[in-house]
């Protein structure tokens, strides 16, 4: 396996694959249609347009198994140094550790930008999510109950934060 910095043009129908798997199996994603090509195109521009990492783990063959990223929180100038992550593996490459191999390169990542805030926000039937986090150091900050609905019942979104020492110096100041 080796690590990549993930791009529009090379990893645009991986990753959405994976988001589109996720959406039609899962409560991970809040989304009740698969999404179409064109909009991995916006997904990119904001991550490229705000410095935001998107990683990626592929095998030797250079296909992706999984990616994290993180992006904005809040969109007010006192939550710069606050974002919020997510991280997918493909389905056929889940219970192998890439989940957790992928949250602390991202984490890394984070504190080498002077991040200070990571929140994930996690539903709250995914154990499997909520275990990893809660062992890399992430602790529970609050869950807004029936925040969703999908699948015929109402989803309770729970959030994870981890505070990194960073960073260096905060600032108030745009």
């Amino acid at each position: 396996m080796k690590w990549v910095e993930c791009s529009e043009e090379r990893h645009a129908e991986a990753i959405l694959a994976i988001f589109n798997e996720a959406i039609l199996t899962s409560t991970a994603l809040y989304d009740y249609q698969p999404r179409p090509l064109s909009a991995m195109r916006t997904w990119f521009a904001v991550k490229r347009d705000n410095g935001f990492p998107v990683i990626g783990l592929e095998d030797e063959h250079g296909n992706l198994l999984g990616f994290a990223s993180y992006g904005t929180f809040r969109p007010f100038p006192a939550n710069k140094y606050t974002v919020e992550h997510s991280l997918y593996v493909h389905p056929d490459h889940r219970g192998r550790g890439l989940g957790r191999r992928l949250l602390e390169r991202l984490i890394a990542e984070a504190q080498a930008r002077q991040v200070h805030t990571l929140v994930g926000g996690i539903d709250s039937t995914n154990q499997g999510s909520i275990a990893l986090h809660e062992r890399l150091g992430f602790s529970h900050c609050g869950t807004v109950r029936q925040a969703g609905y999908k699948f015929d019942r109402w989803l309770d979104l729970a959030f994870y934060q981890l505070l990194l020492p960073t960073p260096d110096q905060p600032i108030a100041a745009l």
